[in-house]
């Protein structure tokens, strides 16, 4: 027969070993981030963390890579709008001789050859502001 002592313990033993058995919880995801780069990245560049509509201008800290971006990598599942202007503003294709904006998604984007309003257009160099959102 088995006393209570020995039934306690067996029972501790059984839940603690459950319980270091078990998953450990998930870690908060890691958050998107996208990197702008004055060459081909990683050169001259940076990583910023996205957070979803809101405006980066290129001021302050980021103000060596004003009218400087080259390449960008978008993460998946987003879509990031190069703006020509400060404060995330498109003029449409009013600024000649290019388009005001470019609207990048997921990957890594050479901007002298980057989707445009009206095609495919140069954009090397005209990078002020980024906006990025979830697709």
């Amino acid at each position: 027969m088995f006393s209570s002592k020995a039934l306690l313990a067996s029972t501790l033993a059984a839940v603690l070993a459950f319980a270091a058995a078990a998953p450990a919880k998930p870690s908060p995801e890691v958050p998107a981030t996208i990197e702008i780069c004055s060459g081909s990245c990683p050169v001259g560049g940076v990583t910023l963390p996205v957070v979803s509509d809101s405006c980066i201008n290129l001021t302050g800290g980021l103000s060596f890579l004003n009218k400087e971006i080259s390449q960008a990598v978008v993460p998946g599942g987003f879509v990031c709008t190069f703006f020509q202007d400060f404060g995330c503003i498109a003029s449409g294709t009013g600024n000649a001789p290019t388009d005001s904006e470019v609207v990048l998604t997921g990957g890594t984007w050479a901007l002298s050859s980057a989707p445009g309003l009206s095609g495919t257009i140069n954009f090397n160099d005209l990078t002020s502001s980024i906006s990025c959102s979830p697709i």
